[in-house]
């Protein structure tokens, strides 16, 4: 296992926030469908929000509502939001995320689809800002939110790193999307109190290279990836820390 001090400049880490640092996703979950059912107790909202975890809250909202026929003002999806990302901003740490970061030696930014001042607090509460300090894009700063690649690829540009010489680490379909049409490598994770088989399905689908359900396992998946490279496995997975790959 490599230190955590960077050892390589030309090569980049960057994680999303939600479900990957903080395991936010679940929480963020519970309240859209509980806001959503209140003003809508004629349907099961469960079922259509669910896919949509990792879009930009104003899109669940609005795809949510299109889907079932029904609408939102904007003043609506604005206090939803601000509700959302309240009970969010206090979630727990992904267990094993704090001493992986720690472990790896690679500079690291982190690319996230909330605004840039809730995942500003999320660092600063938990403490995680010491390894990505400024190096943070959200996508109130990109013209284009994820799926789009925007947000990877201004982290990539800011950074003078090659797309291709950057890992990501995502937890959704949008996400991953996203890094994989920016040309980067991309690790899905699916130990969030989201994941469901189904997740995990879509997450391959949308162009996870390596599936992994255990934090701690992140240090030797980099280090694969460093001495690797596209030799891994197109969709490989190690849900349960299987060294055979």
């Amino acid at each position: 296992m490599r230190g955590s001090a960077p050892a390589y400049h030309d090569r980049l880490l960057i994680c999303d926030c939600d479900g990957v640092l903080i395991d936010s996703e679940a929480v963020a979950a519970e309240m859209l469908i509980a806001e959503l059912s209140a003003r809508w107790p004629d349907v099961d909202v469960t079922p259509v929000v669910m896919p949509l975890l990792g879009l930009r809250i104003e899109r669940v909202l609005g795809d949510s509502a299109a889907q079932l026929g029904k609408t939102l003002r904007g003043d609506e999806i604005e206090a939803i939001r601000r509700t959302v990302e309240a009970a969010a901003r206090d979630a727990p740490m992904v267990v094993g995320v704090e001493a992986a970061l720690e472990a790896v030696s690679l500079t690291k930014a982190c690319a996230s689809n909330s605004y840039t001042r809730y995942v500003e607090a999320v660092l600063a509460r938990t403490g995680l800002v010491r390894f990505f300090g400024d190096r943070l894009l959200c996508a109130d700063r990109v013209a284009r939110p994820k799926p789009a690649p925007d947000v990877y690829l201004a982290a990539a540009d800011t950074l003078g790193i090659s797309p291709s010489a950057c890992l990501v680490v995502e937890d959704s379909v949008a996400g991953v999307a996203a890094a994989s049409a920016a040309g980067m490598f991309v690790l899905g994770f699916t130990g969030g109190g989201h994941a469901t088989h189904q997740h995990v399905e879509a997450l391959t689908a949308a162009g996870a290279r390596h599936l992994f359900d255990d934090m701690r396992r992140l240090p030797a998946l980099v280090d694969r990836w460093l001495d690797a490279g596209d030799a891994f496995a197109r969709a490989s997975t190690d849900m349960k820390g299987d060294e055979s790959w």
